[in-house]
C-alpha cells in the first residue's frame, strides 16, 4: 500500500511542477504584449524599461530610444553631488549660496528663472539666504526645484555628471545644462536619456553601488520621499516603497525609481513618454502599466 501511494503521487507533483514552470516565461510575454496594448491606446511615444532585482527578468520596450530628460536628470546630478563629496570635495553639510542667476552654456549670457514655472516656488523667498547642499539636494530631488537644481549643476558640472553616468554603464544620458537655459533649448542642446539608461542607473542605486553603500541608502531615502506621484506609486499598495524621480515638460511625462515591496524584494521600473496629446489620459496608462508590472513582480 505505501509503494502504492508514492507511484500516484509522484507523477502528480511531476505534472503540476511542470505546469507551473512552464508558466514562467509565456507570462513574461504575456505582461510585455498587455502593456504595449495599454500603450498604444495613447497617442504619443512611449518607452518601458524594467528589471527585477531578484529574479533578474527584465522587460524591454523602446528602451534604447531617446528622450528630452525633463527632471528625470536630477537623478544624475544627486550622484555627481554624493559623489563628489565622497572625493571629499565637499561636504553635504557646507552652506551654498542661493542666487537666481545662471550662464547659458550657448554664450554665456546671464539668465534667471521664473518661480511660476518651477514646481517648488519657497526656494526663491529665500535667495540671498544660505542652504545646506544636503538640503538642496532634497529639494531638487522631493519637490523637484528647479532652482536648487541649477545651483547644484553649477557646483558639480554638468560634464562631469554626463561622466559619471558613463562610468556606470549608462552610455546615452546626456546632462549639458541647467533647466531654462532658453538660448540652449532653441539650438536643440537639451538633456536626453533612454529607458534603458535610467534603468542601469537606478539598479546600481538599488544594489548600493552608486558611490557606496552608504550614499546609496542616503539617496534612496530622498528618492522616496517625492511628492509627486501620479505615476509609478498611484495604483500600487500603501505598503509599498517607491524611490522615484519623475518628469514632465510639455507633451512628455516620465517616471523612474526603484520599488521596494513590503517583503523587501526590489524592481526597477522607467516609463518615459513623448509627443503626448493627452497628457491625463497618458499618465493614467502609465499608472496602470506601473500596477500591471506589480501584481506580476507580486504573484
Amino acid at each position: 500500500m505505501k509503494l502504492f501511494f508514492h507511484i500516484v503521487i509522484l507523477p502528480g507533483i511531476f505534472s503540476i511542477t511542470t505546469a507551473v514552470q512552464g508558466q514562467k516565461q509565456p507570462s513574461m510575454k504575456i505582461l510585455k504584449k498587455n502593456i504595449e496594448k495599454k500603450l498604444s491606446t495613447q497617442e504619443g511615444t512611449f518607452a518601458v524599461a524594467f528589471t527585477d532585482l531578484s529574479s533578474h527578468k527584465e522587460l524591454l520596450i523602446n528602451a534604447h530610444e531617446e528622450f528630452h530628460a525633463a527632471s528625470t536628470m536630477k537623478t544624475p546630478v544627486m550622484i555627481e553631488l554624493s559623489k563628489q563629496a565622497k572625493e571629499g570635495k565637499f561636504s553635504l553639510n557646507d552652506s551654498f549660496l542661493i542666487k537666481n542667476q545662471f550662464k547659458s552654456i550657448v554664450d554665456g549670457s546671464p539668465y534667471q528663472l521664473d518661480s511660476t514655472d518651477d514646481s517648488e516656488a519657497e526656494i526663491y523667498r529665500h535667495i540671498g539666504e544660505k542652504r545646506t547642499l544636503c538640503q538642496l539636494m532634497d529639494e531638487m530631488i522631493v519637490a523637484s526645484s528647479n532652482l536648487a537644481t541649477n545651483l547644484l549643476i553649477e557646483l558639480v558640472d554638468a560634464k562631469k555628471v554626463t561622466q559619471s553616468m558613463r562610468e556606470m554603464g549608462a552610455k546615452k544620458i546626456k546632462v549639458l545644462r541647467g533647466v531654462e537655459d532658453n538660448k540652449a533649448y532653441d539650438l536643440g542642446l537639451n538633456n536626453t536619456t533612454t529607458a534603458y539608461d535610467l534603468m542601469v542607473i537606478y539598479k546600481k542605486i538599488a544594489e548600493g553601488k552608486a558611490v557606496d553603500k552608504k550614499s546609496s541608502e542616503e539617496m534612496i531615502n530622498i528618492l522616496s520621499k517625492q511628492e509627486h506621484n501620479q505615476i509609478i506609486p498611484a495604483e500600487l499598495p500603501k505598503d509599498v516603497v517607491v524611490a522615484h524621480k519623475t518628469g514632465w515638460i510639455t507633451g512628455v511625462q516620465h517616471d523612474s525609481g526603484i520599488v521596494i515591496l513590503p517583503d523587501g524584494r526590489k524592481y526597477v521600473l522607467v516609463i518615459l513618454s513623448k509627443d503626448l496629446k493627452d497628457e491625463n489620459a497618458a499618465i493614467k496608462a502609465m499608472a496602470n502599466v506601473s500596477k500591471m508590472i506589480y501584481d506580476f513582480v507580486a504573484q
